[in-house]
């Protein structure tokens, strides 16, 4: 193995265990609402000082990889990549610990009503596993996977487009429950977001196999 392509394994490990991270930061997050059990979401609020560790620890290594090895070709690529990767993982990590302070400042479990009208958990899964896929297609080095991701989306995309109006019935009848309604539509308004976070990390895959560029496309 040549020095390069040890590090370039490296900086595959590094970005790897910190898209695992990320992955079980939603998971505790998830965990939380479900369960009104604040202490999973204070400890994805206290992991997110790991995220953001990771992160500056993965820059370094891709600046050191130009700085030293000049890469070319799709290894360039590869590194190109992983630095754009590294700052959407990041982003997600940050929509975790958002999701859990709107958790911890509840005073009461969330009405199982309201998380059965507004599709919150299946809207939170299906974010999760969106995450899981691209982080499959990277460790796969598999486009087609990375191209699903962007249907898979626009579930995502439809249930934050539907909940407008359907927090509005809701409040309607549960007036008592309005803070914790708009609460839930913050958390779906963050959910979307992590679509679009893997939309883009979806892109950079592809950027980094095909060397096409999809953004703006």
């Amino acid at each position: 193995m040549t020095p390069i392509q040890a590090q370039l394994d490296l900086l595959k490990s590094d970005i790897t265990a910190m898209w695992t991270l990320v992955i079980s930061q939603l998971h505790k997050s998830l965990h939380s609402a479900k369960t009104f059990d604040k202490d999973f979401s204070r400890e994805v609020i206290a992991n997110e000082k790991r995220v953001n560790s990771m992160e500056l620890n993965i820059d370094r290594n891709c600046e050191n990889l130009f700085a030293l090895f000049n890469p070319v070709a799709i290894d360039l690529r590869f590194v190109l990549a992983t630095l754009k990767i590294n700052n959407n993982l990041e982003r997600i990590g940050d929509i975790a610990e958002g999701i859990s302070k709107l958790i911890i400042s509840e005073k009461h479990a969330f009405d199982p009503e309201l998380l059965r009208v507004t599709h919150f958990i299946e809207m939170y899964e299906a974010a999760i596993d969106i995450v899981q896929d691209v982080l499959d297609a990277f460790d796969q080095e598999n486009t087609k996977l990375a191209r699903s991701i962007f249907i898979k989306d626009e579930m995502l995309d439809d249930i934050n487009a539907a909940v407008n109006g359907i927090l509005t019935d809701y409040i309607k009848e549960h007036p008592d429950k309005t803070d914790q309604a708009l609460n839930v539509l913050s958390i779906i308004r963050k959910l979307e977001r992590v679509g679009d976070q893997s939309k883009n990390i979806a892109e950079e895959i592809i950027f980094y196999l095909e060397a096409k560029v999809l953004k703006h496309n």
